[in-house]
């Protein structure tokens, strides 16, 4: 099962936020299978704005931490396609359009999850589910993932 990663997943992890979300974040992502999760550039370029913005690092930081998470999982780039399916998601279930984008490059990369805490969490689209990792009660598709039973 392929894993889409939202950008406050990211900046948590960056230490944006505080330390509880950083260090639930560092754990989401120690736990989650490397091969499985995808980075939509989408997701890398609103990092980067956080970055840069909101916690006030330089350029220079920032971007050494934007390679540091392209060096970490896979990459899936916007296409026009994707766009396209964005400007409908945005228009039919009222995201703003970045956000429809990294769902709609989540599904056009074949991701079953997209985890993020700014979404409907349980929303599903395209075969895309978003989940928010830091509910209280997990996502059986999320816990399936980081506590698998074994099968026999």
């Amino acid at each position: 099962m392929r894993i889409a990663l939202d950008t406050n997943i990211l900046a948590y992890a960056e230490g944006v936020g505080g330390k509880p979300q950083r260090d639930a974040s560092l754990k989401l992502l120690a736990a989650l299978p490397e091969d499985m999760v995808v980075i939509p550039t989408q997701t890398l370029g609103e990092l980067y704005r956080v970055l840069t913005g909101k916690a006030g690092r330089d350029p220079a930081a920032a971007r050494e931490a934007i390679l540091a998470w392209s060096d970490s999982f896979s990459l899936a780039d916007s296409t026009w396609t994707s766009f396209q399916s964005a400007m409908n998601i945005a228009g039919d279930h009222g995201l703003q359009i970045w956000d429809a984008l990294i769902l709609a490059v989540a599904a056009e990369s074949r991701c079953r999850l997209l985890l993020s805490e700014d979404f409907q969490h349980g929303f599903t689209w395209s075969g895309v589910t978003v989940v928010n990792p830091y509910a209280l009660k997990p996502h059986p598709l999320l816990k399936s993932i980081l506590h698998p039973t074994p099968r026999g």
